[in-house]
């Protein structure tokens, strides 16, 4: 029986001579994977049509890092936030740091930040506080949220509709390696859904996440590498490192399973993220640094 399609306003795109371009809407080139050749991996995204990049940081020091690469390169956008596997060292200091960089030039989006039950670094009552706490500023500076999970789809999903009684929720769960009736529900929420190297495991385990990716709304769909980490097939198990460079093996996986284009894929993944993430449509040419600090507030 084939997966129910979800509603979509996307419609497939006429063919064009430019070459596709992509946004990774998740890669984390302040890790230490990138230390000794940083500036040959951003050229080498950019050589294969990856323009733009944004950064999700996964701590305080992380999150400084990658606001810092934002306001240096142009095409790369940071995002700010604690991993809930590096909350249980966070100190009130750190969440204050965050609440700052918030508002820095080139900060698109808060996090990243979410729940997990794959690892027990942090306890599960300090995850579900720290997942309001990032919600709630996102939502205070109107930004995006990126969320992470791992075997806690429904806590997930329970603290956004929580989170949804004070207003909207805008974002994207990031690396999806659910359901289709999660990717579903998180769509009603308003949450965008992004594919990263898993969506191109051929492994039987991950026949529910292909059915996502068939059934993701044209206008729901985003991409990421999530860099260094997920490398995607043929290169699993070649090699140890990924880039945002290989976003287009991710691309060429999806663009298959959903009978699609390579063209259309590039234009509906780039639309979505420039629309989610407020970039400018010539984001890579005008750099991150001539967006504006955002005022101060509560915080």
């Amino acid at each position: 029986m084939a997966p129910k399609k979800l509603p979509t306003a996307g419609q497939e795109s006429s063919a064009t001579t430019v070459p596709p371009s992509w946004i990774d809407t998740h890669c984390h080139l302040d890790d230490q994977a990138f230390a000794a050749d940083l500036v040959e991996v951003i050229q080498r995204a950019r050589s294969a049509g990856v323009h733009w990049m944004i950064c999700p940081g996964t701590s305080a020091a992380s999150s400084q890092a990658v606001v810092q690469l934002a306001q240096s390169q142009p095409g790369l956008y940071a995002a700010v936030g604690i991993h809930p596997n590096a909350a249980f060292e966070a100190s009130p200091l750190d969440w204050e740091q965050i609440c700052r960089l918030a508002r820095q030039p080139g900060v698109v989006a808060i996090g990243e930040t979410g729940l997990d039950r794959y690892r027990d670094f942090t306890p599960w009552e300090v995850q579900l506080e720290f997942l309001h706490r990032h919600v709630r500023l996102a939502q205070d500076l109107e930004l995006p949220v990126i969320l992470h999970c791992r075997e806690a789809e429904e806590e997930l999903l329970t603290a956004l509709h929580q989170a949804a009684d004070r207003g909207p929720v805008r974002g994207v769960w990031h690396a999806f390696s659910a359901d289709l009736e999660a990717a579903y529900e998180a769509t009603e929420l308003g949450l965008y859904i992004s594919f990263a190297g898993s969506a191109t495991y051929t492994n039987k385990k991950f026949e529910l996440l292909r059915e996502a990716v068939v059934c993701t709304p044209d206008d729901r769909l985003l991409l990421e590498t999530d860099s260094p980490y997920l490398v995607p097939e043929p290169l699993r198990g070649k090699q140890q490192r990924n880039e945002p460079a290989h976003l287009l093996l991710v691309a060429q996986r999806v663009a298959e399973l959903r009978e699609q284009t390579m063209e259309h894929l590039s234009d509906i993944t780039r639309s979505n993220a420039q629309r989610l993430f407020g970039l400018p449509p010539d984001a890579a040419s005008e750099g991150p640094s001539s967006r504006p600090p955002r005022p101060e507030g509560a915080f």
